[in-house]
């Protein structure tokens, strides 16, 4: 019996061992998934920021300072070199107070190297309202 238990321990112990080796064979094993980036790449760099209808920076990340310097005009500081940098910008809601009526738009542009040109308009304003106009808005830049 004293035998029997001694076996059984010695193939249980075997077995553990080899069940260990195949777990950590698969959890190391490459299925070949994921995207890996190209040689020589680095990983993107995103900048954004929510600014309200006045100019006031709400939040950030690598945008220091907006300059508002007209109706629905801003300029706004990067802490990076943007020149061949995707850009994309929205109109917000202003927290539910948004401004103006019907549809909005936005134009994004680079000014230099670090300076984004923001535009801000309402296209469907009613009475003598100007086009460009002051609206909140959110831009994204990802280099």
């Amino acid at each position: 019996m004293k035998n029997s238990v001694r076996l059984l321990m010695t193939v249980g112990a075997g077995a553990a061992i080899a069940g260990g080796a195949f777990a950590v064979s698969g959890a190391s094993a490459d299925t070949g998934s994921a995207p890996r980036p190209a040689a020589g790449r680095v990983a993107a760099t995103t900048l954004f920021a929510k600014v309200g209808a006045n100019g006031a920076l709400l939040a950030s990340s690598g945008i220091g300072n907006v300059n508002h310097f007209g109706g629905g005009r801003y300029n706004l500081t990067t802490s990076i070199d943007i020149s061949g940098c995707a850009l994309l910008g929205t109109i917000n809601t202003g927290g539910g107070n948004d401004p103006g009526p019907g549809s909005s738009s936005i134009l994004v542009g680079a000014v230099n190297g670090r300076t984004l040109f923001v535009r801000t308009a309402t296209p469907s304003a009613s009475g003598n309202k100007i086009v460009d106009d002051d609206r909140p808005f959110s831009v994204l830049v990802t280099c």
